[in-house]
């Protein structure tokens, strides 16, 4: 098949890129690089063909999306604490140029598959979290990752859009993991620094394996889910505190953590239901978390 990735230079969208070359398919990365990093195609940049364009450019998108078998889109702005600050540029890119995504694939009916994000949910009542709980982002980046929802279910009535909503992703190389604090808290160990919490460190999360991610995103593309939403997570939550004692206890050092002022918007507890996605993916994580954290500091 011949699939396109917007976002494709980024950290799950490179995941994704490898594996589906790997697969046999024939892959297309859509990014500008703003966020992006050609360091995470380095071993497959000529296997791909990429495009330096900006999803906010409807017209050059239209063109490279044309004919393809199936769109990824998972090019975004992700930050909590600079949505704060480029609340504009967060709904250009995540509202606007998502329209434009769906605009393009509408043209041929191209299935597209989506990244959203948990962060439409915002601090629930409900945890574990499913599908149906009502969703009252906490910060702008969430907002605009709703707003883009509330798109895909309009678009959606006409040619299937499925989107994702991604938990706490880490993976493979966590200096450039797009989960923040899992890179943070690695850097620092490695640099025989303490962990630096935000807040009281109590805040629970869903951290998920970027590899159980990719399968999961390859499913959804592949399985005839029609137009729906799906959390991806592991379904299991981790506190902040205890997120860094792992790290602690497995590159086996004497430090201890340090709290900070925990940033404006940040959600307290983050934990996925990931029923829906067990009976329309078939799929479940299979990675855990402090397996992989202790293969870190393992020779």
């Amino acid at each position: 098949m011949d699939y396109i990735i917007t976002g494709g230079a980024g950290f799950i969208g490179s995941h994704l890129a490898r594996v589906l070359l790997q697969q046999g398919h024939t892959v297309d990365v859509v990014d500008n690089l703003s966020t992006g990093n050609l360091l995470n195609l380095s071993e497959i940049k000529n296997n791909i063909k990429f495009h330096n364009i900006d999803i906010r450019n409807g017209a050059n998108l239209k063109k490279v999306l044309a004919g393809k078998g199936g769109i990824f889109h998972h090019a975004a702005l992700t930050s909590v604490i600079q949505s704060y600050q480029k609340e504009q540029e967060y709904k250009d890119v995540n509202v606007d140029g998502t329209k434009n995504v769906f605009e393009a694939a509408r043209d041929t009916g191209t299935k597209v598959v989506f990244a959203s994000s948990s962060g439409v949910y915002g601090n629930t009542n409900t945890v574990p979290t499913p599908e149906s709980a009502k969703l009252k982002p906490a910060n702008p980046y969430g907002a605009t990752k709703l707003e883009a929802e509330i798109m895909a279910q309009k678009y959606g009535k006409e040619f299937d859009i499925v989107g994702l909503r991604y938990y706490n992703v880490y993976g493979n190389n966590p200096t450039r993991s797009s989960s923040g604090v899992i890179s943070r808290f690695y850097q620092n160990t490695i640099e025989n620094k303490p962990p630096i919490i935000d807040g009281d460190g109590a805040q629970l999360r869903d951290f998920v394996f970027v590899g159980d991610v990719v399968q999961a995103t390859i499913s959804a593309m592949e399985k005839d889910t029609g137009s729906a939403f799906i959390n991806i997570g592991s379904g299991t939550a981790t506190s902040i505190l205890d997120l860094a004692n792992l790290f602690i206890k497995h590159s086996k050092k004497n430090l201890e953590s340090i709290f900070q002022k925990e940033p404006e918007g940040n959600v307290r507890t983050s934990q996925a239901d990931i029923s829906l996605a067990k009976r329309l993916l078939g799929w479940q994580p299979e990675t855990k978390l402090e397996e992989w954290i202790e293969s870190l500091f393992t020779p």
